[in-house]
């Protein structure tokens, strides 16, 4: 294969790769989020390495915040 196909190739599943995570972003935020943490818990576990924690901790979700009866940081307005 040329090396200027295969480039064509990475540059294009690149692009669909991109698509795909905005799409599942604006379309799907629940399954985002239940699929970021399915993927960062079993990095967070401890005994694994401290590159592999920092990556689960970028890749992990922000809290969300309670209901509005939560009693919490009254960040929610």
């Amino acid at each position: 294969m040329d090396a200027g196909l295969l480039a064509q190739y990475a540059v294009i599943a690149l692009a669909v790769l991109a698509s795909i995570v905005v799409v599942m972003r604006k379309q799907f935020p629940n399954a985002t989020r239940r699929l970021r943490i399915a993927i960062a818990l079993p990095m967070l576990r401890t005994g694994r390495p401290k590159w592999m924690q920092s990556l689960g901790r970028f890749i992990a979700p922000m809290p969300e915040a309670g209901s509005k009866d939560c009693g919490g940081c009254d960040g929610c307005d």
